[in-house]
């Protein structure tokens, strides 16, 4: 099967090329060549996405029997690459949880409604509330739905709505965060409640679920998270510490006290938010994916693995977002002196 990917090396990307290649797929990456790297044994065209004259030039190599599609952010520029591309077989699109309107407060299902956006919205298309939700984000990632949507018809568009997805080459930064902060020992600011469930998925278990699509020519959307009772917040941290041989003690503050010194939730404390004020971020279901083959490895290999590639030196394309994480040492200590611990 002939596939490309638009992008391919950054962390979904190269993931999905990853899992391609090694099911026998014939892979072309699609990018500028800037960022990162081409994957091992994938044919590379260079070109911009954004560009009239590198969607012609895409488009002359193919068709390819599938487009997929991790790095679409804009509407517009999505639009513009599914109606360059419409004469591939399928066109799969990485969207994600932040698309539904419900989200991060309600429960979630593939039924649930979206942000309402349009396909030819441009980057400016939206706003992030000042509670945090919706966010600018997931009204884009609607648009960019509706743009592949409109151009391939639901009979040939497959949308892959994955909530937070960790591991090897991560460059938001969450885990590593994490593993970094727990590795430094002592006592460590846990958050919220230990026993709260979270569902955060391995970037190469989308991989893999993204090229079973491909391979079986899946249609419809498809939520992609790990299932609802994968682990808790203190497994993870567990984790973190058994994968690093620290000797790192867990303080556990409650939610409450966190929000009442106003840590920033999901930043300042990478995955933590308040069950209160966020009742769903946790709580969106991905059976119909599981049914059809999704898998989900343990969350103690995903941190294993990102450990193991963080102390090899591995190190993933630099990204703004990574700058807004993690807590101050020092506020975190006059949190925990705070709470009385």
């Amino acid at each position: 099967m002939r596939i490309l990917i638009l992008g391919g090396t950054w962390f979904l990307g190269r993931a999905i090329a990853a899992s391609a290649i090694e099911h026998g797929h014939q892979v072309t990456v699609f990018n500028r060549g800037r960022s990162g790297g081409d994957p091992d044994g994938a044919e590379a065209i260079r070109g911009d996405r954004e560009s009239e004259d590198g969607l012609k030039r895409l488009a002359g190599s193919g068709p390819w029997d599938v487009v997929v599609d991790p790095s679409g952010q804009v509407p517009r520029v999505v639009l513009a690459s599914a109606r360059a591309l419409v004469g591939s077989g399928r066109y799969v699109f990485v969207s994600s949880v932040s698309a539904y309107a419900g989200w991060p407060i309600d429960p979630l299902t593939e039924t649930s409604a979206l942000l309402e956006s349009r396909a030819d919205a441009g980057p400016e298309f939206g706003y992030t509330d000042p509670r945090g939700y919706p966010t600018q984000y997931g009204f884009a990632k609607a648009g960019c739905e509706q743009a592949v949507l409109d151009v391939f018809g639901p009979d040939r568009a497959t949308i892959l709505r994955p909530g937070v997805i960790l591991g090897p080459w991560e460059y938001v930064g969450r885990l590593p965060w994490w593993l970094r902060r727990v590795a430094e020992g002592g006592r460590v600011l846990a958050p919220g409640d230990p026993n709260q469930l979270i569902q955060p998925v391995d970037v190469r278990d989308v991989a893999d679920f993204a090229t079973r699509t491909a391979e079986h020519d899946f249609g419809g959307a498809f939520n992609v998270t790990a299932p609802a009772n994968h682990t808790t917040f203190a497994g993870f941290l567990e984790a973190c510490r058994q994968v690093t041989g620290s000797d790192a003690e867990f303080v556990w503050v409650g939610d409450d006290q966190l929000a009442a010194v106003g840590v920033r939730q999901w930043t300042e404390i990478p995955l933590w938010r308040s069950v209160g004020a966020f009742p769903g971020t946790w709580k969106v279901s991905s059976a119909k994916a599981a049914a059809s083959g999704l898998s989900a490895r343990t969350i103690r290999a995903t941190v294993a693995d990102t450990w193991q590639w963080l102390t090899s030196g591995g190190q993933a394309v630099a990204s703004a977002r990574a700058s807004e994480l993690g807590i101050d040492p020092e506020r975190e200590a006059e949190i925990l002196a705070c709470a009385g611990r």
